[in-house]
């Protein structure tokens, strides 16, 4: 009988139970605990010792991520786990009724849900919003109670599933669910109030005060502050990403605090994500409503669309993450309020966890992480047996996949070459193994309704969230069991998605033969209308790994296998005779480390003591399928390849920020050439004249992250008050965290090694005089200038000597002509040389932000000026190299000294005692700090 294709199967509505719904949203993070009960029952015989049993009855306890219930008693243990199950369904906002209201009845249920989100028994409630509600009333001034719209639209489930309802096309526009929370609240005149363009809302009459105080202080038992580490993710995709601290205090909002992070005035001007990653997590991204926010009140409830204004450009990186547009900055961070935790929840993010959310967002990425084994592990070519395979199965990751780009979960279709009818779509398949699963607690398998000894091939489509097609797979091949075809179909689509992520700007003609081998049909309009955004952060990640390549010319080629970018292999230990061939699995232990060619840096990013891999199967990077295969059993090997992808990398390593430095040139140059690395020794450089001139003062001008302030408490000294000017608050932040954790350890130590009794950091431009940093003993500026433009270099060169006027001044700054050195140039230059002009002109300045970089001459020049107007005297240094030998230091550095006698340099102009910086952190001797972040 010829195989007429595949069958059809009508898909009956069937009504999902409380339990089957849980367990169909949390899968194996919801856990149903049955416990029996003994009930004790009166025998009807007064004086009677001897207990009565009475009947079995059950409970159920049901552990969710961010809570726990638990049922009546019961005598059916299916009674139990149901009713824990409509517990957990009530608490979550979720109608287990299988009548969908239409969209009238959803828009008066809204109404009336944004209704009671403001009355007095929420506050008492255990909703995720109440904590956002009460720190609203902690608010100060015109911002007294209003509780951002953004808020309530992603942490109450129950109105974001009724604006489902009024509007599907909800699910893929974060600011449609605005519009129609704005909305119904305009509907609430009597209860709320609003403002024209806002996204907030207002409470119109006042809490009772008994209630407002019971929940204030319930919630104020916090500490003082907390500091949480979360990640910038700025829209220029030239700019990095970095991290950045939130210092949040007790009685503030730390949406107040992200607003700030992204130069807005406030958190009713910010939007917030859904939550990104696992269910339990807080992890979300926060970025800056449009300037202009209108809504369309005269159209129809179900066709209201939001009218915005947005300013500033697309952000790629965030937009990636979410699976929606975001414009302008972005922060990743993970906090909140939550029903599990009282107060304020809140993890760190680090640089390596955005790293790996990244490369989780990549069907190679997802099974790297679940192998972990970032930098070695390969999505595997073929899918031969369940025994050999290691990591997630290829269905789960298709799966996983496809919830990570906001997708609808692919449909698979099986069909057999016998008679028999054996086509399935997986979502009938799928939602009645579950509904079997949940009620019998058993593991839904793969099984279908195949016999054994019927071949089988399967189909799997991906859809958008609103049913526009993605993909088609129809695989030629059969298969002897149902769950071989779906994981075979699976990796199928894999391998194609894994084609255009590694290569996104792949030639259509090369993509297109790549789709009939691998028997897919793309949608190429829907399919890249979805994953734009993945293509212009390729594009910047591959234009910036360029420079950070090693070179074929540079590598050396003795035992190398250059056509799979091996080099410099040998392989060690007595030939067993015992070597691996295709279809085994292999044992090997590895370690992974980044090794600049040249030079004795080495630093370990991954390793393994036990791994397991199957031969010929591609499951690993080709260089390590290639040396294990000419391996015996016992040898080991050590090869060179070129450098990965930076995302691996970074998510690879433990510590990203050492080995992101390693990765910039200029760190990577400087600390290549000098040990120890030209920043400390440009610390050790400030530290002597500091401790020479016995100053008690010191302010540093672009103090950045703080790392010299910080460096300088590690030292005795006779310093007394310490002071950082920088513009960026971000960083600035960052300076307080790290200053506030060191002077604390000193105070509390034993025997105090500083006697620093003050610390402060401005935020200001150090263009600008403030009279409170006048007449300081010693000020430093240590590779700030090159930062600026040149005419401004030489505005903070006068201003600080003719307003600041600290008696000693130490300015650093790169000198160009040491970079051929540092750049590997093929001759270094020579006082004489008739190239000098030429080799100068073909270095690069050392970080790409650098506006400039001085000569020798030029710096000498502008230095000698300075000091000559303004009454000091200078004289020239540096750190790294010799400046005796051609071309000097590789840091040169100016030393002024304050020719004015001390007690006329203490004196202030008129109309010079203006404070044009503003506070953002302050210490005393006592271990009091004030933030104002």
């Amino acid at each position: 009988m010829e195989n007429g294709g595949l069958s059809v199967v009508a898909v009956r509505k069937m009504k999902l139970t409380p339990k089957a719904i849980i367990v169909q949203k949390f899968g194996r993070n919801a856990q149903f605990t049955v416990d029996e009960v003994q009930d004790v029952v009166q025998n009807g015989c007064p004086g009677l010792a001897i207990p009565q049993k009475g009947p079995c009855l059950y409970r159920c306890s049901l552990q969710l991520p961010e809570f726990s219930v638990v049922s009546e008693t019961f005598k059916k243990k299916k009674d139990a786990e149901q009713s824990a199950a409509e517990k957990a369904l009530e608490k979550l906002g979720i109608d287990p009724s299988p009548n969908v209201p239409s969209a009238e009845e959803a828009w008066d249920k809204l109404i009336a849900s944004v209704k009671h989100l403001f009355s007095n028994e929420f506050l008492s409630s255990q909703s995720p919003l109440r904590g956002h509600f009460i720190a609203a009333l902690r608010r100060d001034g015109d911002l007294y109670g209003s509780v951002p719209a953004s808020v309530i639209a992603v942490c109450d489930s129950k109105l974001a599933n009724l604006c489902k309802l009024i509007n599907p096309k909800v699910e893929s526009s974060h600011l449609l669910v605005l519009t129609y929370i704005m909305r119904a609240a305009t509907r609430l005149s009597e209860f709320v109030v609003t403002s024209e363009g806002q996204l907030s809302i207002w409470r119109k009459d006042p809490y009772p005060p008994e209630i407002k105080e019971s929940s204030i202080i319930q919630q104020s038992e916090s500490p003082d502050s907390i500091c949480i580490e979360a990640i910038h993710i700025p829209s220029s995709l030239e700019m990095a990403v970095h991290p950045v601290t939130l210092n949040v205090s007790s009685t503030g909002y730390y949406l107040d605090v992200i607003a700030r992070n992204l130069d807005q005035t406030d958190g009713n001007k910010i939007l917030v994500s859904r939550t990104i990653g696992k269910a339990s997590s807080e992890m979300r991204l926060y970025f800056a409503a449009p300037k202009s926010y209108l809504l369309d009140l005269s159209s129809d409830l179900p066709n209201v669309e939001e009218v915005v204004d947005f300013e500033g450009s697309l952000n790629p990186r965030a937009s990636y993450l979410y699976g929606q547009d975001i414009y302008g900055d972005a922060i990743l961070a993970s906090i909140g309020y939550t029903r599990k935790s009282e107060g304020l929840f809140h993890e760190d993010i680090t640089l390596q966890s955005y790293y790996r959310m990244l490369i989780h967002l990549t069907p190679s990425g997802v099974y790297k992480l679940s192998r972990e084994a970032i930098l070695t592990a390969e999505l595997p070519m073929a899918f031969t047996t369940r025994t050999n395979w290691r990591g997630s199965f290829p269905r789960e990751m298709l799966f996983m996949f496809c919830r990570q780009h906001w997708l609808s979960e692919p449909v698979f279709s099986t069909c057999s070459n016998s008679l028999k009818e054996s086509s399935e779509s997986s979502r009938f398949y799928e939602k009645s193994a579950a509904l079997e699963s949940a009620e019998t607690g058993k593991e839904c398998t793969s099984g279908g309704g195949t016999a054994a000894s019927d071949n089988v091939r399967c189909e799997v489509k991906i859809f958008s969230k609103s049913r526009d097609p993605i993909l088609e797979c129809s695989p030629k091949e059969f298969y002897k069991k149902q769950n071989e075809s779906i994981e075979n179909a699976s990796l199928k689509v894999l391998s194609w998605l894994n084609a255009y992520f590694k290569d996104p700007d792949i030639p259509l003609e090369k993509l297109n033969n790549l789709v009939g081998a691998l028997d897919i049909q793309c949608y190429p309009q829907n399919f890249f209308k979805k994953f734009s955004s993945y293509r212009f952060i390729h594009n910047v990640q591959q234009r910036k790994m360029g420079e950070k390549l090693l070179q074929a010319n540079s590598i050396n080629t003795l035992n190398a296998i250059p056509e799979h970018g091996i080099y410099c292999l040998s392989i060690g230990g007595p030939d067993s005779g015992i070597y691996p061939s295709n279809g085994c699995l292999s044992f090997i232990s590895y370690s992974v480390s980044l090794v600049i060619e040249g030079e004795t840096m080495k630093e370990l990013l991954e390793s393994r003591e036990e791994f397991e891999f199957e031969m010929g199967t591609g499951a690993v990077i080709p260089q390590v399928e290639v040396v294990t295969a000419q391996m015996s059993v016992g040898q080991s090997a050590c090869f060179c390849k070129e450098l990965p992808p930076q995302e691996l990398i970074l998510a690879a390593a433990d510590d990203s920020a050492r080995t992101f430095s390693l990765l910039s040139s200029k760190d990577r140059m400087e600390q290549a050439l000098f040990s120890p690395p030209l920043s400390k020794q440009r610390v050790e450089y400030a530290l002597q004249h500091i401790k020479e001139s016995c100053a008690t003062t010191l302010v540093d001008f672009g103090c950045g992250s703080g790392s010299l302030l910080d460096s300088l408490l590690d030292y005795p000294t006779a310093l007394e008050k310490i002071v950082g000017v920088d513009i960026s608050q971000k960083s600035l932040s960052r300076a307080a965290k790290i200053i506030h954790s060191k002077l604390s350890k000193k105070l509390d130590a034993a025997v105090p090694c500083t006697d620093v009794k003050s610390a402060v950091l401005f935020d200001g431009s150090i263009t600008v005089f403030d009279s409170r940093l006048h007449g300081f003993d010693i000020g430093t500026c240590l590779e700030v200038i090159e930062h600026m433009e040149e005419d401004e270099a030489s505005q903070f060169g006068n201003i600080v000597l003719s307003s600041f006027r600290p008696r000693i001044l130490i300015v650093s700054t790169p000198n160009y002509e040491y970079n051929a050195i540092l750049q590997k140039s093929s001759s270094t230059i020579q006082e004489d040389d008739p190239d000098e002009k030429t080799q100068l002109q073909s270095c690069k300045f050392r970080n790409h932000d650098h506006k400039f970089e001085w000569t020798r001459d030029q710096f000498n020049c502008w230095a000698t000026e300075l000091a000559a107007r303004h009454n000091y005297s200078v004289e020239f240094s540096g750190v790294g190299g010799s400046g005796d030998r051609e071309p000097g230091f590789a840091s040169q550095i100016a030393v002024f000294r304050s020719r004015t006698p001390p007690e006329e340099d203490d004196l202030l102009k008129d109309g010079d005692s203006a404070h044009h910086y503003k506070v953002i952190w302050e210490w005393d001797g006592n271990g009091l700090s004030r933030s104002s972040l």
